[in-house]
């Protein structure tokens, strides 16, 4: 046997087990608490930082919505034979000549119309005494519904107290003003989401591993496509609540056709219960006016709200993904106490994304196993 054959190979140590290390560093106190404390501050700092941040990410929330839901009008215009970046530019330019038309159209009108129920208030309180229904109420309650009306008509009836709600002159300009420059950040955003819409899908197809991307691919077309047609969906069906609503007002004369209009298409927007907000709204200023037309409305409005249910949401969504519907309750829900409005007007299709990823990726793995 050679001398090179003789000699013991170098023991090997073997490594502590993780259980060990982990003993081993709680020992320590002053290093375990300093990077506890680290890691805490840490947390801390990304959580302020993404509460500054809320407004920005909303911006673009907003934008990547809107993007995706003018898209499937330039991939239409795409099959047509046209170049996507004409496409865009033709689907940009009628989507903003018809923002601009309604707005030249509709705000002269909506602030006339506000200038005139805050001048109307008296009067409409008077009619509200001497209704039946307000008869009824004082002789079921007493004097003191009328004390309440009183006090009502005062402070409606008082500027200082309007401002005062909106947090002053200076508090309603700033506001103004901040609206108005979010919503041209939006548009910017929204216009280069739409041109680098097919990019950011092929970005994010690449992220994932080589084998795993027709797979990614598919999944973020359909995604995306259910959010698009969704988002269209439902403004077509917020422009058709405002046109009934429009047409209601103007058959029963009640006031403020224009200005519910616009309140009609703003608050359907909110999937599943817009619908029955703006039904309790308008029923309820319409007894400002008569009964008789309130109760008509009402009726009207439920009966409208059924064929909405049954027959447009139906035909106008058959393209998107269905969720069911406690999904769609909770889901609007969760998203409205998270984010407000943009909650709400997401939960669905974000409900729905969730749904086609289990059901394409999660699923079918779980179904491999034995």
């Amino acid at each position: 046997m050679s001398s090179a054959d003789s000699i013991d190979p170098a023991p090997t140590v073997a490594e502590p087990p993780p259980s060990r290390t982990f003993w081993a560093f709680l020992r320590q106190p002053f290093g375990a608490g300093f990077l506890l404390t680290l890691g805490g501050l840490a947390a801390i700092a990304a959580g302020s930082a993404i509460s500054s941040l809320s407004t920005i990410l909303v911006y673009i929330a907003f934008a990547l919505f809107i993007s995706l839901g003018l898209d499937p009008a330039v991939r239409w215009i795409q099959e047509r034979g046209l170049a996507r970046a004409w496409s865009i530019v033709i689907v940009c330019v009628a989507f903003l000549g018809a923002l601009a038309g309604v707005l030249l159209l509709i705000i002269p009108t909506v602030v006339r119309q506000i200038s005139q129920f805050v001048g109307d208030i008296p009067s409409l309180f008077a009619d509200l005494q001497s209704s039946d229904l307000y008869l009824w109420v004082e002789d079921a309650f007493g004097d003191q519904v009328g004390t309440i009306l009183q006090d009502a008509q005062t402070f409606l009836a008082d500027p200082a107290n309007i401002a005062a709600i909106g947090g002053g002159v200076l508090q309603v300009g700033t506001t103004i003003a901040t609206a108005v420059t979010g919503v041209v950040i939006v548009i910017v955003l929204s216009l280069y989401f739409l041109a680098t819409l097919p990019a950011m899908k092929t970005s994010l197809t690449r992220l994932a591993p080589a084998r795993n991307r027709p797979t990614i691919a598919d999944l973020t077309e359909k995604i995306t496509s259910s959010v698009g047609t969704y988002l269209g969906g439902m403004i077509v069906l917020a422009f058709v609540n405002a046109v009934f609503a429009f047409v209601m007002h103007l058959i029963l004369g009640l006031p403020f056709p224009q200005l519910m209009a616009v309140t009609a298409f703003c608050i359907t927007l909110i999937p599943l219960v817009g619908s029955v907000l703006f039904w309790a709204i308008a029923s309820t200023l319409a007894l400002f006016t008569s009964p008789v037309s309130a109760l008509i409305f009402a009726i009207a409005y439920l009966v409208y709200m059924q064929l909405e249910a049954y027959l447009l949401t139906p035909r106008v969504m058959n393209r998107a993904i269905s969720v069911p519907g406690s999904l769609v309750v909770i889901g609007a829900l969760v998203g409205g106490t998270l984010l407000g409005l943009l909650g709400a007007l997401i939960a669905i299709p974000v409900t729905a994304s969730i749904l086609l990823v289990l059901k394409e990726l999660l699923i079918p793995r779980q179904d491999a196993k034995v």
